[in-house]
């Protein structure tokens, strides 16, 4: 998972010149200085107060200087920032997707497929990036069995069995004591009885029910065992998840390549790779279940280097599930350079998954 958490201690000038250095880093893709922000936004300070606060700002990681004597840029970390603590996502570009998809799905007459094949044109169209929409998974792998063994101090091994018996292993860290202390060993007896604990209430789920389940609600006995049990069964459901087909719905190639981000052919000959011959691994990124069941996010959001696969680190992948009664079943992204309109994106996002999630829903 995107660890999303970054905070920055930052005082509300150092904010607003952040935002605004951001802003117009989007809007022009050059270097920004100084006096292009005393111009261009009510700051009300002097260029000099800008200067010294954007040497702050850099000195802390949120921007860098291309060259020397070039204005400044905002890394990856920045944008973490601005898209965390800065921005609000656009109600107007919520709304519009909105529209756009009532009218597409009243010209199909009800054909969802149809319905996901025109609501990626209209993202890619809409958004000026990639749309990537999957389509609902039906194919139901259901839990056999799973197994917990101590590998080491603070090592878990979680070994997971589905019903095609199919074997799956992971090693899962410990969180650390909250005085720092390295975590304790666990007695292999514990570790026998939470595994029997786990296998009596989720022994034959599917991962569509796995995912949708609060294991907090289950039994108070194991409240101490609360932060690793969730951790136990985000693992346990990404292990049971194999989709039906690794095919993703692409539109808006084109789009993107007007970005001057992508001006260099090799660049753009990885990520249409990437799109084309190797959806599987691109697949987990797109389909990604929330950190807990209960989450509250509903949009995440990759940025540059926060994407594993090396073709998509000068880009941020914005995504959200779409459900079938509560159920993730599907997934709607926009993938494009890390200087995205973040507020548009993210609303367009987050707009879809819940147009696309009332229309599956829908009683027949």
């Amino acid at each position: 998972m995107v660890d999303t958490s970054m905070q920055v201690s930052l005082s509300n000038r150092q904010q607003h010149i952040l935002w605004a250095t951001i802003r117009h880093y989007i809007a022009t893709a050059e270097p920004v200085g100084s006096k292009a922000l005393a111009v261009g936004y009510d700051l009300s300070v002097s260029p000099a107060t800008i200067r010294n606060a954007m040497k702050v700002l850099e000195k802390v990681g949120l921007l860098y200087q291309p060259h020397t004597s070039a204005g400044r840029i905002p890394s990856d970390s920045g944008y973490r920032v601005y898209v965390d603590q800065l921005m609000t996502p656009s109600e107007t570009m919520g709304r519009k997707v909105e529209h756009l998809l009532t009218d597409q799905w009243n010209n199909e007459h009800g054909s969802f497929e149809a319905l996901l094949r025109g609501a990626a044109q209209i993202l890619a169209t809409v958004s000026g990036y990639i749309a990537l929409i999957t389509m609902p998974q039906t194919r139901s792998t259901c839990l056999r069995h799973v197994h917990l063994l101590q590998v080491e101090t603070g090592r878990i091994m979680l070994i997971v069995v589905t019903d095609a018996y199919e074997t799956q292993s992971v090693i899962m860290e410990l969180s650390p004591l909250a005085d720092g202390q390295s975590p304790p060993e666990i007695d292999p007896r514990e570790l026998q009885i939470l595994s029997n604990f786990l296998n009596s209430q989720l022994q034959g789920r599917s991962q569509a029910e796995l995912a949708a389940l609060d294991l907090g609600e289950l039994d108070r006995e194991f409240e101490c065992y609360t932060d690793f049990l969730r951790l136990l069964l985000l693992e346990i459901t990404r292990r049971t998840q194999t989709p039906s087909s690794t095919s993703i719905m692409i539109r808006g190639v084109s789009e993107v390549l007007r970005h001057p981000e992508f001006s260099e052919l090799q660049q753009v000959q990885s990520l249409v790779h990437l799109l084309e011959e190797k959806q599987d691994q691109l697949w987990p990124l797109i389909f990604e279940l929330p950190e807990t069941p209960t989450s509250e996010r509903r949009v995440t959001v990759r940025i540059g280097s926060e994407n594993p696969l090396e073709p998509m680190r000068a880009c941020t992948l914005v995504s959200a599930m779409y459900h079938q009664n509560k159920i993730p079943v599907g997934s709607v992204g926009l993938l494009g350079p890390t200087r995205m309109l973040y507020e548009n994106a993210i609303a367009l996002v987050e707009a879809s998954a819940d147009y696309l999630s009332d229309a599956l829903s829908q009683p027949d």
